[in-house]
């Protein structure tokens, strides 16, 4: 069988299948012992995250972010520049529970960034400082440290826990996001057909 024809079904199978060869391989490959296989398998889950958030967020035109869907079922949602701020804010704020520490950036009210924040290059140098910091927690993580418990404030979780509440989190709202640029007609970067 050819390496070219496994192809897992999805997207999270993919991810489960890279995860589990790095968390194999990269002790027998004599890769660097400075970084966990864990810190570099979550680093790559959230270099996957970048990779579609952030180009959404640079698509949106300035004049759109302050749109929100007002038909259906949309009534009171945030606004796309809301949305980036609330996922950078809890970036930060999981981040910061990773790492035990508090977070560098202002975190606002209600989970939904500072209110200062108006521009759209305001909001994208919130949500890029909220990815540097969550690069950093991702490094800190160790098979020996992940299962630490840590308290965000709703309870007790691990380590490995809360650095997954950065992905999937932030996920949820990505998806919510597509709606928005689609509704305005923009292809999200990471759905555009390769060149």
């Amino acid at each position: 069988m050819e390496i070219s024809a496994f192809r897992p079904c999805s997207l999270s199978a993919r991810r489960l299948w890279w995860t589990a060869l790095l968390l194999v391989a990269a002790p027998l490959s004599g890769a660097e012992m400075s970084s966990s296989p864990l810190a570099k398998s979550m680093e790559q889950e959230l270099n996957i995250l970048e990779h579609d958030l952030v180009p959404l967020a640079e698509a949106m035109p300035p004049a759109l972010y302050d749109f929100a869907p007002t038909s259906g079922e949309f009534k009171d949602v945030r606004t796309f520049g809301q949305q980036v701020m609330h996922v950078a804010t809890n970036i930060y704020g999981a981040a910061g529970t990773v790492l035990g520490e508090k977070p560098p950036a202002a975190m606002g009210d209600g989970n939904n960034g500072p209110q200062e924040l108006k521009t759209k290059e305001q909001i994208l140098g919130y949500l890029r400082g909220s990815m540097d910091y969550a690069r950093r927690a991702m490094a800190s993580l160790t098979v020996a440290n992940a299962m630490d418990e840590v308290d965000p404030g709703w309870g007790k979780h691990s380590r490995l826990f809360m650095a997954n509440v950065v992905l999937w989190h932030s996920f949820d709202h990505y998806g919510q996001m597509v709606i928005y640029a689609r509704l305005n007609g923009i292809v999200p970067p990471a759905s555009r057909p390769k060149k």
